[in-house]
Protein backbone atom coordinates (compact mmCIF):
# COMPACT_ATOMS: atom_id res chain seq x y z
CA UNK A 1 0.00 0.00 0.00
CA UNK A 2 3.01 2.43 0.81
CA UNK A 3 4.52 1.86 -2.52
CA UNK A 4 1.33 2.66 -4.37
CA UNK A 5 0.82 5.95 -3.12
CA UNK A 6 4.38 7.21 -4.07
CA UNK A 7 3.23 5.88 -6.99
CA UNK A 8 0.09 7.88 -7.49
CA UNK A 9 2.54 10.88 -6.21
CA UNK A 10 4.96 10.87 -9.16
CA UNK A 11 1.83 10.84 -11.48
CA UNK A 12 0.56 13.45 -9.84
CA UNK A 13 4.01 15.65 -9.75
CA UNK A 14 3.97 14.72 -13.24
CA UNK A 15 1.14 16.89 -14.49
CA UNK A 16 2.62 20.09 -13.14
CA UNK A 17 3.67 23.00 -15.04
CA UNK A 18 6.96 22.53 -14.59
CA UNK A 19 6.16 18.84 -13.72
CA UNK A 20 8.51 15.86 -12.63
CA UNK A 21 8.89 13.20 -15.01
CA UNK A 22 7.82 10.06 -14.04
CA UNK A 23 10.45 7.55 -13.46
CA UNK A 24 11.58 4.59 -10.99
CA UNK A 25 14.48 7.39 -9.76
CA UNK A 26 11.76 9.79 -9.16
CA UNK A 27 9.98 7.44 -6.93
CA UNK A 28 13.20 6.91 -4.65
CA UNK A 29 13.46 10.34 -4.32
CA UNK A 30 9.64 10.53 -2.96
CA UNK A 31 9.77 7.56 -0.22
CA UNK A 32 13.03 9.34 1.20
CA UNK A 33 11.43 12.46 1.54
CA UNK A 34 7.51 11.45 2.44
CA UNK A 35 5.75 9.69 4.77
CA UNK A 36 2.54 7.80 3.78
CA UNK A 37 0.24 10.16 5.44
CA UNK A 38 2.41 13.57 3.52
CA UNK A 39 2.25 11.76 0.50
CA UNK A 40 -2.08 11.59 0.84
CA UNK A 41 -1.66 15.49 1.52
CA UNK A 42 0.41 16.17 -1.19
CA UNK A 43 -2.29 14.40 -3.39
CA UNK A 44 -4.56 16.68 -2.32
CA UNK A 45 -3.13 19.57 -3.94
CA UNK A 46 -3.48 20.87 -7.27
CA UNK A 47 -1.47 20.05 -10.25
CA UNK A 48 -1.80 22.05 -14.03
CA UNK A 49 -1.12 25.02 -12.37
CA UNK A 50 2.11 27.24 -12.76
CA UNK A 51 4.99 27.41 -9.78
CA UNK A 52 4.16 29.26 -6.31
CA UNK A 53 0.09 29.35 -7.01
CA UNK A 54 -1.02 29.10 -3.36
CA UNK A 55 -3.94 27.64 -2.32
CA UNK A 56 -5.47 27.57 1.12
CA UNK A 57 -6.06 24.42 3.78
CA UNK A 58 -10.13 25.04 3.42
CA UNK A 59 -9.13 24.13 -0.44
CA UNK A 60 -7.05 21.32 0.28
CA UNK A 61 -9.48 19.59 3.29
CA UNK A 62 -12.36 19.46 0.28
CA UNK A 63 -10.20 16.86 -1.00
CA UNK A 64 -8.77 14.84 1.30
CA UNK A 65 -10.55 12.72 4.45
CA UNK A 66 -8.45 14.35 6.92
CA UNK A 67 -8.45 16.57 10.74
CA UNK A 68 -7.94 19.58 10.11
CA UNK A 69 -5.83 20.50 13.07
CA UNK A 70 -3.94 16.89 11.77
CA UNK A 71 -4.05 18.27 7.89
CA UNK A 72 -2.56 21.77 9.30
CA UNK A 73 0.23 19.82 10.90
CA UNK A 74 1.02 18.03 7.75
CA UNK A 75 1.04 20.96 5.77
CA UNK A 76 3.27 22.84 8.14
CA UNK A 77 5.74 19.56 8.29
CA UNK A 78 6.11 19.40 4.22
CA UNK A 79 6.31 23.32 4.25
CA UNK A 80 9.20 23.18 6.92
CA UNK A 81 10.80 19.87 5.16
CA UNK A 82 11.07 22.18 2.00
CA UNK A 83 8.43 19.63 0.29
CA UNK A 84 5.83 22.30 -0.10
CA UNK A 85 6.19 25.91 -1.09
CA UNK A 86 4.05 28.21 1.42
CA UNK A 87 3.60 31.93 1.69
CA UNK A 88 0.56 34.18 1.95
CA UNK A 89 -2.65 34.55 -0.50
CA UNK A 90 -3.99 37.86 -2.00
CA UNK A 91 -6.27 37.43 0.57
CA UNK A 92 -3.72 37.64 3.52
CA UNK A 93 -4.55 33.97 4.29
CA UNK A 94 -1.81 31.03 4.69
CA UNK A 95 -1.32 29.58 1.28
CA UNK A 96 0.37 26.08 0.11
CA UNK A 97 1.62 24.92 -3.40
CA UNK A 98 3.72 21.66 -4.57
CA UNK A 99 7.24 22.47 -5.51
CA UNK A 100 8.12 22.49 -9.13
CA UNK A 101 11.25 22.03 -11.13
CA UNK A 102 13.37 24.81 -11.39
CA UNK A 103 11.07 26.30 -8.66
CA UNK A 104 11.87 24.47 -5.52
CA UNK A 105 12.49 21.14 -6.70
CA UNK A 106 15.41 20.10 -5.77
CA UNK A 107 16.89 23.39 -5.01
CA UNK A 108 15.24 23.22 -1.57
CA UNK A 109 17.56 20.65 -0.40
CA UNK A 110 21.06 22.92 -1.58
CA UNK A 111 19.93 26.64 -1.39
CA UNK A 112 20.87 26.44 2.30
CA UNK A 113 24.59 25.11 1.68
CA UNK A 114 24.52 22.07 4.24
CA UNK A 115 26.65 19.36 3.79
CA UNK A 116 24.06 16.88 5.97
CA UNK A 117 23.96 12.75 5.35
CA UNK A 118 20.67 13.77 3.90
CA UNK A 119 22.01 16.90 1.61
CA UNK A 120 24.89 14.22 0.84
CA UNK A 121 22.24 11.31 -0.31
CA UNK A 122 18.95 13.17 -2.12
CA UNK A 123 22.90 14.83 -4.29
CA UNK A 124 23.28 11.45 -5.36
CA UNK A 125 19.44 10.46 -5.98
CA UNK A 126 18.89 13.86 -7.81
CA UNK A 127 21.87 13.55 -10.41
CA UNK A 128 20.52 10.01 -10.86
CA UNK A 129 17.26 11.13 -11.90
CA UNK A 130 18.09 14.64 -13.94
CA UNK A 131 19.09 12.01 -16.92
CA UNK A 132 19.26 13.98 -20.12
CA UNK A 133 15.27 12.52 -21.02
CA UNK A 134 14.25 14.25 -17.77
CA UNK A 135 16.03 17.34 -18.75
CA UNK A 136 14.71 17.97 -21.59
CA UNK A 137 10.77 16.33 -20.77
CA UNK A 138 11.64 19.09 -17.58
CA UNK A 139 12.53 22.59 -18.85
CA UNK A 140 12.39 21.69 -23.21
CA UNK A 141 8.41 20.52 -23.16
CA UNK A 142 6.38 23.47 -24.36
CA UNK A 143 7.49 26.36 -27.14
CA UNK A 144 7.88 28.88 -24.69
CA UNK A 145 11.05 28.29 -22.39
CA UNK A 146 10.71 29.09 -18.85
CA UNK A 147 14.13 30.88 -18.23
CA UNK A 148 16.31 33.19 -20.40
CA UNK A 149 20.17 34.62 -20.15
CA UNK A 150 20.51 38.10 -19.50
CA UNK A 151 24.05 39.52 -21.07
CA UNK A 152 26.88 40.37 -18.67
CA UNK A 153 26.25 44.09 -17.93
CA UNK A 154 28.42 46.63 -20.22
CA UNK A 155 28.11 43.99 -23.01
CA UNK A 156 25.26 45.14 -25.05
CA UNK A 157 25.07 48.72 -26.97
CA UNK A 158 23.16 51.35 -25.04
CA UNK A 159 21.00 52.04 -28.12
CA UNK A 160 19.73 48.45 -27.91
CA UNK A 161 19.79 48.59 -24.08
CA UNK A 162 17.24 51.64 -24.26
CA UNK A 163 14.72 49.62 -25.96
CA UNK A 164 15.05 46.49 -24.50
CA UNK A 165 15.70 47.20 -20.79
CA UNK A 166 14.60 43.70 -19.45
CA UNK A 167 18.12 41.92 -21.08
CA UNK A 168 20.03 43.73 -17.79
CA UNK A 169 20.80 42.77 -14.20
CA UNK A 170 20.05 46.27 -12.66
CA UNK A 171 16.43 46.37 -13.90
CA UNK A 172 15.73 42.84 -12.49
CA UNK A 173 16.88 43.62 -9.11
CA UNK A 174 15.69 46.91 -9.64
CA UNK A 175 12.13 45.94 -9.86
CA UNK A 176 12.01 43.49 -6.32
CA UNK A 177 11.11 44.20 -3.58
CA UNK A 178 12.33 41.81 -1.09
CA UNK A 179 15.85 39.97 -2.16
CA UNK A 180 17.53 36.45 -0.83
CA UNK A 181 20.77 34.69 -1.43
CA UNK A 182 21.13 31.27 -1.66
CA UNK A 183 23.46 28.99 -2.48
CA UNK A 184 23.98 27.45 -6.20
CA UNK A 185 21.89 23.93 -6.27
CA UNK A 186 24.05 22.64 -9.10
CA UNK A 187 27.58 23.36 -7.26
CA UNK A 188 25.77 22.12 -4.42
CA UNK A 189 25.04 19.26 -5.43
CA UNK A 190 28.58 18.33 -7.22
CA UNK A 191 30.49 19.64 -3.87
CA UNK A 192 28.18 16.82 -2.05
CA UNK A 193 29.37 14.29 -4.47
CA UNK A 194 32.86 15.00 -3.91
CA UNK A 195 33.18 17.18 -7.36
CA UNK A 196 33.26 21.01 -6.38
CA UNK A 197 34.83 23.48 -9.14
CA UNK A 198 36.08 26.61 -8.24
CA UNK A 199 33.39 28.98 -8.34
CA UNK A 200 31.31 30.62 -5.71
CA UNK A 201 28.71 28.81 -3.97
CA UNK A 202 26.41 31.89 -2.34
CA UNK A 203 25.48 33.46 -5.69
CA UNK A 204 21.26 32.20 -5.78
CA UNK A 205 19.38 35.29 -5.93
CA UNK A 206 15.71 35.11 -5.00
CA UNK A 207 12.69 37.92 -5.76
CA UNK A 208 9.34 38.76 -3.76
CA UNK A 209 7.62 36.02 -3.27
CA UNK A 210 10.28 33.22 -3.45
CA UNK A 211 12.93 35.17 -1.51
CA UNK A 212 10.17 35.80 1.50
CA UNK A 213 9.86 31.60 0.98
CA UNK A 214 13.18 30.77 1.39
CA UNK A 215 13.87 33.46 3.86
CA UNK A 216 11.17 32.41 6.27
CA UNK A 217 12.29 28.69 6.02
CA UNK A 218 16.29 29.45 6.65
CA UNK A 219 16.68 28.48 3.10
CA UNK A 220 18.72 31.53 2.30
CA UNK A 221 19.31 35.44 3.60
CA UNK A 222 17.69 38.42 3.06
CA UNK A 223 19.68 41.38 1.44
CA UNK A 224 20.08 44.63 0.32
CA UNK A 225 19.29 45.73 -3.89
CA UNK A 226 23.14 46.87 -3.05
CA UNK A 227 24.35 43.62 -2.21
CA UNK A 228 22.71 41.84 -5.26
CA UNK A 229 24.31 44.33 -7.46
CA UNK A 230 27.77 43.27 -5.68
CA UNK A 231 27.01 39.88 -6.03
CA UNK A 232 26.30 40.23 -9.70
CA UNK A 233 29.51 41.68 -10.11
CA UNK A 234 31.29 38.97 -8.10
CA UNK A 235 29.65 36.41 -10.40
CA UNK A 236 30.70 38.35 -13.72
CA UNK A 237 33.78 38.40 -12.44
CA UNK A 238 34.02 34.88 -11.91
CA UNK A 239 32.64 34.30 -15.49
CA UNK A 240 29.31 33.17 -14.56
CA UNK A 241 26.17 33.14 -16.79
CA UNK A 242 23.05 35.14 -15.94
CA UNK A 243 19.47 33.25 -16.08
CA UNK A 244 16.39 34.33 -15.22
CA UNK A 245 12.26 33.70 -15.35
CA UNK A 246 11.95 34.44 -19.03
CA UNK A 247 9.34 37.13 -18.23
CA UNK A 248 9.80 41.16 -18.83
CA UNK A 249 8.47 41.21 -15.04
CA UNK A 250 7.89 40.22 -11.95
CA UNK A 251 10.69 37.89 -12.09
CA UNK A 252 11.47 35.40 -9.35
CA UNK A 253 14.81 34.21 -9.20
CA UNK A 254 18.24 34.64 -10.92
CA UNK A 255 21.01 32.02 -11.50
CA UNK A 256 24.63 32.11 -11.96
CA UNK A 257 25.68 29.35 -13.92
CA UNK A 258 29.11 27.55 -14.69
CA UNK A 259 30.05 25.47 -17.91
CA UNK A 260 31.41 22.79 -14.71
CA UNK A 261 28.54 22.22 -12.43
CA UNK A 262 25.17 23.77 -13.60
CA UNK A 263 22.06 22.01 -15.49
CA UNK A 264 21.82 23.99 -18.34
CA UNK A 265 25.47 25.40 -19.08
CA UNK A 266 26.72 22.53 -18.67
CA UNK A 267 24.23 20.73 -20.39
CA UNK A 268 24.83 22.65 -23.02
CA UNK A 269 28.65 23.03 -23.20
CA UNK A 270 28.77 19.40 -22.97
CA UNK A 271 26.02 19.10 -26.40
CA UNK A 272 24.01 17.07 -24.70
CA UNK A 273 20.84 19.02 -25.79
CA UNK A 274 20.44 21.74 -27.95
CA UNK A 275 20.47 25.57 -26.67
CA UNK A 276 17.07 26.44 -27.73
CA UNK A 277 15.21 23.21 -26.42
CA UNK A 278 16.16 23.83 -22.95
CA UNK A 279 16.63 28.24 -22.60
CA UNK A 280 15.67 31.56 -24.42
CA UNK A 281 18.64 32.92 -25.81
CA UNK A 282 17.93 36.38 -27.43
CA UNK A 283 21.32 37.27 -28.29
CA UNK A 284 24.44 35.78 -30.10
CA UNK A 285 28.27 36.77 -29.97
CA UNK A 286 29.90 37.93 -33.22
CA UNK A 287 33.33 39.42 -34.31
CA UNK A 288 35.11 42.15 -35.91
CA UNK A 289 37.46 40.35 -38.13
CA UNK A 290 39.21 43.25 -38.53
CA UNK A 291 39.97 44.13 -35.18
CA UNK A 292 40.40 40.72 -33.86
CA UNK A 293 44.06 39.86 -32.19
CA UNK A 294 43.13 35.50 -32.09
CA UNK A 295 44.66 36.17 -28.65
CA UNK A 296 42.17 33.09 -27.54
CA UNK A 297 40.78 34.75 -24.82
CA UNK A 298 37.62 34.75 -25.79
CA UNK A 299 37.78 30.88 -26.46
CA UNK A 300 39.46 29.86 -23.40
CA UNK A 301 36.83 31.96 -20.98
CA UNK A 302 33.23 31.15 -23.02
CA UNK A 303 31.74 28.82 -20.70
CA UNK A 304 29.97 26.58 -23.54
CA UNK A 305 32.90 26.30 -25.62
CA UNK A 306 31.23 27.93 -28.46
CA UNK A 307 34.09 30.16 -30.03
CA UNK A 308 37.36 28.77 -31.67
CA UNK A 309 40.19 30.29 -33.50
CA UNK A 310 40.35 29.60 -37.00
CA UNK A 311 43.29 31.26 -39.74
CA UNK A 312 44.12 33.81 -36.61
CA UNK A 313 40.48 35.04 -36.06
CA UNK A 314 37.48 33.97 -33.33
CA UNK A 315 34.84 32.05 -35.04
CA UNK A 316 31.38 31.51 -32.97
CA UNK A 317 29.18 28.43 -33.41
CA UNK A 318 26.11 30.35 -33.73
CA UNK A 319 24.19 26.89 -33.25
CA UNK A 320 25.75 26.67 -29.49
CA UNK A 321 26.37 30.34 -28.48
CA UNK A 322 24.27 31.34 -25.32
CA UNK A 323 24.67 35.24 -25.86
CA UNK A 324 25.45 35.60 -22.32
CA UNK A 325 28.96 38.07 -23.18
CA UNK A 326 31.23 36.57 -20.85
CA UNK A 327 33.36 36.61 -23.95
CA UNK A 328 33.42 40.64 -24.92
CA UNK A 329 34.13 42.14 -21.47
CA UNK A 330 38.01 40.83 -21.62
CA UNK A 331 38.68 41.01 -25.51
CA UNK A 332 41.93 43.59 -25.50
CA UNK A 333 41.14 44.56 -29.08
CA UNK A 334 37.35 44.86 -28.57
CA UNK A 335 36.47 42.99 -31.34
CA UNK A 336 33.44 41.25 -29.90
CA UNK A 337 30.25 42.61 -29.21
CA UNK A 338 26.61 41.26 -29.04
CA UNK A 339 23.95 41.39 -31.29
CA UNK A 340 20.43 40.48 -31.27
CA UNK A 341 19.21 37.16 -33.00
CA UNK A 342 17.76 37.93 -36.11
CA UNK A 343 15.64 34.20 -36.12
CA UNK A 344 14.47 34.91 -32.71
CA UNK A 345 11.37 37.62 -32.47
CA UNK A 346 11.23 39.15 -28.92
CA UNK A 347 7.57 38.43 -27.77
CA UNK A 348 8.76 37.29 -24.21
CA UNK A 349 6.01 37.10 -21.58
CA UNK A 350 4.85 40.43 -19.59
CA UNK A 351 4.99 38.91 -16.31
CA UNK A 352 6.02 35.49 -14.33
CA UNK A 353 2.01 34.34 -14.61
CA UNK A 354 1.44 35.19 -18.03
CA UNK A 355 4.57 33.26 -18.83
CA UNK A 356 3.66 30.25 -16.47
CA UNK A 357 -0.30 30.14 -18.12
CA UNK A 358 1.71 30.00 -21.44
CA UNK A 359 3.84 27.04 -21.21
CA UNK A 360 0.53 25.06 -19.31
CA UNK A 361 -1.27 25.99 -22.78
CA UNK A 362 1.52 24.63 -24.49
CA UNK A 363 2.09 21.60 -22.47
CA UNK A 364 -1.92 20.55 -22.98
CA UNK A 365 -2.40 21.25 -19.49
CA UNK A 366 -4.92 24.02 -19.78
CA UNK A 367 -7.76 24.36 -21.91
CA UNK A 368 -7.71 27.84 -23.54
Amino acid sequence: MSHEVYDRLALHLSTLGMGMPYTEDLLGILKENFEPAEAEVALALPTKVGPLELVTIDHIAQHISLDREKLHTILEGLAAKGMLFSGTTEDGEKGYALQQVGFGFPQTFFWGGKETDHAKNMASLICKYFSRKVNQEAYGGSETKPFRYVPVRKTIAQSIQAVYPHHAMEDVIDQAKVIAVGHCPCRMTMKLRGKECEHPLEVCLKFDDMAQYVIDRALAREISKEEAIQIIEESEKAGLVHFVDNALGEIKHNCNCCGCSCWNVGTIKRRKIPRDTLMATYFMRETNKEECSGCGICAEICPVDALTIEDGVAVVDDNWCIGCGVCVKPCPSDASALKLRTDVVQTIPKNFKELHEKILIEKGLKVT
